[in-house]
């Protein structure tokens, strides 16, 4: 089997991000490592893509065609990512049956399932296990529904880019791939990929997806806190806001900001810890083991030491990159302590070549 280039595509609420990876014979359960060929990224202004869906198509195609005129990505076709709160996704047991003959028939066995109707929705099913039950072979798994127009929205502004989606994936299961590997295969783990505006939570045991929650909390909402208290712009507050960060002492005064920006910081971890909750509630003996934070908001300083305060868990930085190789063109000395900004064009070009 010839190598292969893939290009996973982020579209972020502050930038769109794209990785192109080379994976050698067998993909990337093959021996040798894949390789970060290229990475390049290139800002949105605030508004463009709201809660993870593109709302000013031609300001992020604008962004996306900057973006291969400076990066230099050798091919068109690209894995895109979805994930907000219009995309379901529910722990369910099917009748077994092969995958592909599984997923055509979604439609007609999950409509009573969905809030939505079955043609409005784009439906995938994740199989994690099988059983023998009462009824025969069970396949356990985790059911997929996005509404058809989150996702028409980004694919139209990709494709008035001039690139050619191949593949739309759930962004928790490219977290999931970029970061599942070495020790995360074989324990439970919780990954945390905090955005501009929302926050993707998936819980995996051994490797596989069991639970996954878009919550509608991220960075942003630190930094307008702070924009806002001290009567500054965006850009400005995003620098003062790694300055104060959370848990830290401060100057006299900026104590008041400090401690608008905990209680914002407060809110978000709750919403976390309460997930984690939830799926330990569910999962009796299956405890998680360790949070894997990623994502820009994951860079405020103290955040981590709150998480795992809150939710008495080791807490750590992920590393998309940690076994890949890099080739000269790659860019791999700007993402220096940021390589936790790119597990999901990580793990969506992962996902096409699996």
């Amino acid at each position: 089997m010839a190598s292969t280039r893939v290009i996973g595509l982020d579209i972020g609420s502050g930038a769109v991000r794209a990785a192109e990876l080379e994976f050698g014979s067998g993909g990337p359960t093959g021996k040798s490592a894949p390789t970060l060929q290229r990475y390049g990224e290139v800002p949105l202004p605030l508004g463009a893509v709201r809660d993870g869906e593109v709302v000013q198509q031609e300001t992020v195609a604008g962004a996306l065609k900057q973006l291969w005129s400076s990066a230099k990505f050798g091919s068109k076709d690209v894995v895109i990512g979805v994930g907000n709160q219009r995309v379901l996704v529910r722990e369910t047991e099917l009748p077994w049956m092969p995958r592909q003959q599984l997923t055509e028939s979604l439609a007609y066995q999950v409509g009573d399932l969905l809030p939505m109707a079955t043609n409005d929705a784009l439906l995938d099913y994740c199989p994690t296990s099988e059983v023998d039950g009462a009824q025969g072979r069970m396949v356990h798994g985790l059911l997929v529904a996005a509404q058809r127009d989150t996702v028409n929205a980004n694919v139209l502004a990709v494709e008035g880019a001039g690139l050619r989606p191949v593949m739309v994936d759930l962004n928790a299961f490219a977290l999931v791939r970029a970061l599942a590997r070495g020790e995360y295969t074989h324990r439970t783990v919780a990954f945390v990929d905090i955005g501009a505006q929302i926050t993707t939570v998936v819980v995996a045991a051994q490797g596989q997806p069991r639970l996954v929650r878009v919550l509608p909390v991220g960075g942003h909402q630190v930094t307008t806190t702070v924009a806002s208290a001290l009567g500054i712009s965006v850009a400005e507050a995003e620098n003062v806001k790694r300055e104060i960060g959370v848990g830290f002492a401060v100057a006299p005064d900026r104590q008041q900001v400090a401690d608008n920006v905990a209680d914002v910081v407060r809110q978000q971890i709750e919403a976390i810890r309460n997930t984690f909750v939830y799926f330990q509630g569910n999962n009796p003996g299956a405890g998680i083991e360790v949070v894997v934070l990623t994502g820009g908001g994951a860079h405020l300083p103290g955040l981590g030491q709150y998480l795992s305060s809150a939710s008495r868990l080791a807490v750590t930085l992920g590393d998309p990159l940690a076994g890949l190789r890099a080739a000269k063109g790659a860019g791999r000395e700007r993402l220096a302590g940021r390589e936790s900004v790119i597990a999901l064009p990580v793990g969506l070009a992962y996902g096409v070549a699996a």
